[in-house]
C-alpha cells in the first residue's frame, strides 16, 4: 500500500486512480472500523489531490493548432490562452 507523498509521486494517474476507487469501495462498504475509516479517508484524499495534479499538468500540456489562412496549420497556442 502505498501512503507517504513521495509514494504517491510514483504512481501512475491510472495507478492512483485505481487505489482512490478501492479506498471509496472500501468506505462504502461500511464494514471498515471507524479509526480505520479515518485513516483510508485521508489516503482517499492525498490520492484525490495527486490525481487532480496530474490532470493540471496534462491540461497545462495540451495545445490547440491554430490554422492559417490558407487552412493549414499555422502553429499551436496554449489550449488555455487567456489572451484569446
Amino acid at each position: 500500500m502505498v501512503d507517504s507523498p513521495a509514494e504517491f509521486a510514483e504512481l501512475s494517474f491510472e495507478d492512483a486512480l485505481r487505489a482512490l476507487e478501492d479506498v471509496v469501495r472500501k468506505l462504502e462498504s461500511g464494514e471498515v472500523p471507524l479509526d480505520d475509516s479515518i485513516t483510508l479517508y485521508e489516503r482517499g484524499e492525498a490520492l484525490r489531490r495527486h490525481c487532480q495534479a496530474r490532470l493540471d499538468a496534462a491540461q497545462a500540456r495540451i495545445e490547440k493548432i491554430v490554422g492559417g489562412a490558407d487552412g493549414r496549420s499555422a502553429g499551436v497556442e496554449p489550449f488555455d490562452d487567456p489572451g484569446r
